[in-house]
């Protein structure tokens, strides 16, 4: 089974139970890239019309607030 085709699966099962307006979909490699888990994994991150008011760069700049129990993003 290819990854896509997973993602795609992780997709739908999202669409059913959130409904969200779209995904940002990445894979992060190396350190450059910010990549922090040195092994292939896929992000698959719902997203909703409004959640940020600029969501160009996918969640960099999103607030601590809307990522629940990980400490990650900005004040």
């Amino acid at each position: 089974m290819s990854i896509w085709k997973l993602v795609e699966e992780v997709i739908e099962e999202l669409n059913k139970r959130f409904h969200p307006d779209g995904y940002n979909v990445g894979v992060n490699v190396g350190a450059a890239a910010r990549q922090t888990v040195f092994y292939l994994h896929v992000h698959v991150i719902p997203r909703y019309q409004g959640d940020v008011s600029d969501p160009r760069g996918g969640i960099r700049n999103i607030k601590k607030s809307l990522v629940p129990n990980t400490g990650e993003g900005e004040e």
